[in-house]
């Protein structure tokens, strides 16, 4: 029994077991009956490692719990609306983010199993973890955990990810799955429910890992923790949040505690977020020249709203304008100046400007078969060896706040702008130029080489000359039908 509570809700490999009595117990209401199999596998090599068939006359008593007869002493069913316990009940609780996150923990062993609840809709995520810096909320070298419900994929998850720079995942750095950049997820799911706004996951992660370069070690001790809520992308990965939804204090716990109580509120208690007005999107039309830098998404107001794509926090201005919808003429030559950072080194302020039929962007980031079903119109070129790579990035010029980000407080975009102010390194911008070809869609778009979703679209018309001719063509056919009708 002893060797038994040892192992249960343990993420350390199982010892060998040689002429011993395994005690199995199925989660949940699940009962031998429901189960045609058991099997040892292997998540890792993706291999069975022996299995045993169940009969379905098989005579096997229930486990504790699990049976369905009533006694004076069986506690009556839990109130509907009661949010649901689960059966490991943790003892320490933590609220954060004005309320809007609690956490609860319990040392397990070598092991923390750890309850992330959130009211979020159900395309944001909650990130919880250890701050980069002890002492202070900072974000980059944290080790976080996002847990989430996708709605894409009906599934709930549990994801280990280290924080190496304020960009997108670009498959190196950035904010990144440990599993993208060569680690593996040291968070195990133990179970995840979504009900009446609030989504709530357990899951299991082992206080030492043996990634000391992408995990930080949990100590016995009290640490500073980080949180934070954002959207999910179309890769169910975490997407950048808003500054207002994330801790900025020294928030601090220790996971070997017993018994913190600071849980004082119901996260089903809490109102829901008021809907903000979006801005109108921009247009730009009979412009041949353009300017190419980066900004600020514009948090509710802007690149979401606008697109109906989850933004990563920046954007292209184009002409100073937050994502504008252009129009361009087939046959006509347009120039991009672009000043979208040149420090390959630096993903954070590496954002080649390129011109594609994809929508979301990112050819760099992609596998080499996705990168030939997209199509490239301007931007990207061929080396020597046959490589890929970005020809117009240019100095880094980014659209800064002044102070904070007020986005939700300007109705119009034109307020917000007055908010910024364009700060650029030294050196000089790229030139693109683009000589629109006959057999261009009528939609393409403008995006980053290395980072999804910070583009919009350009629409593709037939110049005033290309329709010249079958303005003349019409009017003929029409003085001829004249002619013919009046003989």
């Amino acid at each position: 029994m002893k060797e038994r509570n040892c192992e249960l809700y343990s993420l350390a490999p199982l010892r060998g077991y040689q002429g011993e009595d395994i005690e199995i117990v199925l989660p949940g209401n699940l009962t031998v009956h429901d189960i045609d199999w058991l099997s040892v596998w292997c998540v890792q090599y993706k291999h069975n490692f022996g299995h045993v068939m169940i009969p379905k006359d098989l005579d096997v008593p229930p486990a504790l719990g699990q049976t369905k007869i009533a006694t004076s002493s069986t506690p009556p069913p839990p109130d509907r609306d009661t949010p649901p316990l689960s059966k490991l009940e943790l003892t320490n609780c933590k609220e954060m983010l004005e309320g809007r996150v609690q956490v609860q923990w319990e040392m397990i062993g070598e092991d923390i199993q750890i309850r992330v609840s959130g009211r979020i809709r159900e395309d944001q995520y909650v990130a919880f973890g250890l701050s980069g810096r002890e002492g202070k909320s900072e974000m980059i070298g944290g080790d976080v955990v996002v847990v989430a419900y996708n709605n894409r994929t009906g599934k709930f998850i549990a994801e280990d990810y280290y924080m190496s720079d304020y960009a997108q995942c670009d498959g190196r750095k950035g904010v990144c799955p440990d599993e993208r950049v060569g680690g593996k997820n040291d968070a195990v799911l133990v179970h995840g429910e979504r009900k009446n706004g609030v989504t709530t996951v357990t899951y299991m992660r082992p206080m030492r890992t043996n990634e000391l370069g992408k995990d930080i070690v949990i100590p016995d001790t009290e640490t500073s923790v980080i949180a934070a809520i954002g959207p999910l992308n179309l890769r169910g990965e975490a997407n950048a949040h808003h500054s207002f939804d994330k801790t900025t204090e020294d928030i601090r716990i220790d996971f070997t505690s017993r018994n913190v109580h600071d849980c004082t509120n119901s996260l089903y208690n809490l109102p829901d977020t008021s809907d903000i007005k979006p801005w109108p999107p921009a247009v730009i039309t009979n412009e041949t020249t353009f300017t190419a830098r980066i900004g600020p998404a514009g948090g509710k107001r802007g690149y979401t709203s606008i697109t109906g794509q989850p933004a990563w926090g920046i954007a292209w201005y184009i002409n100073d304008l937050l994502i504008p919808e252009i129009t361009v003429k087939r046959g006509e030559t347009y120039t991009f100046t672009v000043e979208g950072g040149d420090d390959q080194a630096n993903p954070a302020r590496y954002h080649p400007f390129y011109i594609t039929d994809s929508p979301e962007g990112g050819f760099g980031q992609k596998s080499e078969e996705n990168q030939m079903a997209q199509t490239v119109f301007a931007g990207v070129d061929r080396d020597a060896d046959g490589y890929f790579y970005p020809t117009a990035a240019g100095r880094y010029c980014e659209w800064v706040h002044k102070t904070i980000d007020m986005s939700e407080d300007m109705e119009t975009f034109e307020n917000f702008f007055e908010t910024l102010r364009l700060e650029c390194d030294k050196g000089g911008p790229a030139k693109l130029i683009w000589t629109v070809a006959e057999d261009t869609p009528d939609l393409v778009y403008y995006q980053c080489y290395m980072h999804k979703n910070l583009g919009w679209k350009i629409n593709v018309v037939n110049s005033a000359h290309m329709a010249m001719p079958l303005l003349s063509m019409v009017t003929t056919t029409f003085v001829i039908s004249m002619l013919t009708f009046i003989r």
